[in-house]
């Protein structure tokens, strides 16, 4: 079953493999559809398909940034974080998505373990000198695309009626 999260290895490999099966939910919602589906917003929601894509490239790059004491980006654009701007194509976001997948699985194995702790950066919803390990953003990162696949099934079922099992189902013929 293409969902069915592998035997893991030891820690990492398992927490490596739960947040790719949410990135696999998350690229699969998409399955078939043009640029001005994956863009729409079908729901009462804000949401689009292309634009929850796009959000979870950026929120990963930026925890892994902050895992491995890489430099943050100074400011996000939280009003076009999860649209499509002029310029940006679905194709360019899934292929952005997938390099963050690589990016971070080569800073998890690089590290000399999950237990070193990251200063949070300042912000409303981190109380002030807040730290977490490697393994607690590794789970939020989990937490983080699980979320955000759930909003994709919901999403992409009311564009097109298409169900995650069937397009579990047409995905795996491929």
């Amino acid at each position: 079953m293409p969902t069915l999260v592998g035997a893991e290895a030891d820690e990492r490999d398992a927490l490596l493999q739960f947040l790719s099966a949410q990135r696999e939910s998350l690229r699969r919602a998409v399955h078939g559809l043009t640029e001005e589906q994956a863009a729409s917003r079908p729901s009462a929601s804000a949401l689009s398909l292309s634009g929850l894509i796009k959000h979870a490239a950026l929120v990963e790059r930026g925890w892994t940034d902050l895992m491995t004491g890489r430099a943050q980006e100074e400011s996000r654009n939280w009003e076009t974080e999860f649209s499509m701007v002029e310029g940006e194509t679905l194709a360019h976001w899934l292929r952005e998505y997938e390099a963050v997948a690589l990016y971070t699985e080569k800073a998890v194995a690089d590290l000399p373990d999950l237990e070193a702790t990251v200063a949070l950066p300042e912000a409303p919803w981190f109380p002030p000198g807040s730290r977490r390990s490697a393994r607690w953003i590794l789970l939020h990162l989990v937490e983080e695309a699980a979320r955000h696949a759930g909003h994709a099934d919901i999403v992409r079922e009311s564009i097109d009626g298409a169900t995650s099992y069937q397009l579990i189902a047409a995905t795996a013929q491929e």
